[in-house]
């Protein structure tokens, strides 16, 4: 277990997102579960999300809470493994060689495509 001062240091994710309903936005640390908070303006945001953080990991370190450590991309190979239907890989192949690149680029495009869509 980090002290308070080690875990404040981590470099947390922080999710800055417009309120469209009430105004202002809303600030969440999605590693944090729970640790939210919002504010009329960004920079009032951004200091009630410092705020709320450090609150959120004392109330986690007095209760004996596990708190989570920030994943970096150190944690990823950046390779996984796939096995799909014999069809579907002629189909990307095809599409792949159709544009002129490799399969790998062309599954990485469209894996980018759709991960943005929420």
């Amino acid at each position: 277990m980090k002290t308070l001062n080690e875990y404040l240091k981590l470099p947390y994710k922080m999710e800055i997102v417009p309120d469209i309903d009430e105004g202002g936005f809303v600030v969440s640390f999605p590693e944090l579960v729970g640790c939210i908070t919002c504010a009329d303006t960004l920079e009032e945001a951004l200091k009630n999300a410092e705020d709320a953080k450090y609150e959120w990991l004392i109330a986690a370190i007095e209760s004996g809470a596990d708190i989570p450590v920030p994943l970096s991309d150190k944690d990823f190979s950046g390779q996984f493994k796939l096995r799909i239907p014999k069809s579907l890989h002629r189909n990307l192949s095809e599409h792949a060689k159709k544009e002129g690149i490799s399969m790998n680029q062309y599954c990485l495009y469209l894996l980018s495509k759709f991960d943005s869509v929420k």
